[in-house]
């Protein structure tokens, strides 16, 4: 039977509509799917824990590592879970300080791993950061709070309590970024290493010893500032431009502190300096004026630092044996 073209063209027509409706009706089922499609809740978290801080500062409880990167386990571990990652010199210099117990955080931001968070956070106890641009810290290590506080009062120390230290800490390790003698036990815990460790990567591990600065820091039990870049202008200067070693030796004072963006050497009496130095391993005590010596054969004595002059030295006098009660 021949269909007229006139009801072909009709049929063609209505089987273009049923089409038509037909793939309507299967994108709108397919909107409707997408719409409803369940977010996973781990993406949401992420995202939520990412860029929401609940409270915005945090306080130590135990002395607490600050790093200038997040990844703490990259520092201590690394792929193999038992590698600390040093630098050419072998030291672990991602570590700026260790912020004793009672030390306020402000936070800026945090970040998910595992059962806790990393929060990077600014400390106007420490207001640099030398190998990056920001500074962090393991919740693990601190309290939150909702009240904006000032760092803890500090006591000026007494000479007893700074030469008891003094003698205590000959021999112990230094280690980048570390002030605490007895170590810091909880790395143990909370980043357990792989394997068992050398007695110097465990000590390390633990930041278990003092760089140069964080043997007057732990000495004055935080009194003093934290970093060699703050030290060069703490306390009084001491004029020595164009001074000889020999003349030098003579105007210094004990606890005088010779010092530049990088190294502190402190003055222990009339005739010993002590320092915490990689090049000795750790806390040595050695001759005031040979050190001067070698020191002003590198170095040139300026009354002030500038760092138009890096290669240079200053002293700069904090401690007054005769006038206690001003310092406090």
């Amino acid at each position: 039977m021949t269909i007229p073209k006139k009801c072909t063209r009709k049929l063609l027509l209505t089987a273009s509509i049923i089409l038509l409706l037909s793939s309507c009706a299967e994108e709108k089922k397919v909107i409707i799917q997408t719409e409803n499609k369940e977010i996973k809740p781990n993406n949401l978290e992420k995202k939520i824990e990412a860029t929401t801080i609940e409270k915005p500062y945090a306080v130590a409880v135990i002395n607490t590592p600050v790093l200038y990167t997040k990844d703490f386990k990259s520092v201590f571990g690394g792929k193999s879970g038992y590698t600390l990652k040093k630098s050419k010199t072998g030291l672990v210099k991602e570590v700026e300080f260790v912020a004793y117990p009672g030390t306020f955080f402000e936070i800026l931001d945090r970040y998910k791993v595992d059962d806790h968070f990393m929060y990077k956070v600014k400390c106007d106890e420490y207001d640099i950061v030398l190998g990056g641009d920001s500074l962090f810290i393991d919740s693990r290590f601190v309290a939150l709070t909702d009240e904006r506080k000032g760092q803890p009062h500090k006591e000026y120390p007494s000479k007893e309590q700074i030469y008891k230290y003094f003698d205590s800490s000959i021999g112990a390790l230094y280690v980048w970024g570390a002030n605490n003698l007895d170590g810091v036990p909880e790395m143990m815990k909370f980043y357990p290493p792989a394997k068992q460790l050398n007695s110097e990567d465990n000590k390390t591990w633990k930041l278990k010893g003092v760089d140069c600065s964080g043997l007057l820091y732990e000495s004055t039990n935080g009194f003093t500032p934290r970093n060699t870049h703050q030290l060069v202008n703490f306390g009084e200067a001491v004029p020595i431009k164009g001074l000889s070693a020999q003349s030098i030796s003579k105007i210094v004072k004990p606890l005088d502190l010779i010092v530049w963006k990088g190294h502190l050497i402190i003055v222990y009496d009339e005739n010993t300096a002590i320092q915490s130095a990689h090049s000795s391993g750790g806390v040595v005590k050695k001759d005031l004026l040979g050190e001067l010596e070698r020191l002003c054969v590198k170095r040139t004595p300026r009354d002030n630092w500038s760092d138009n002059n890096p290669n240079s030295f200053v002293i700069r006098r904090w401690f007054d044996f005769n006038n206690l009660s001003e310092k406090k």
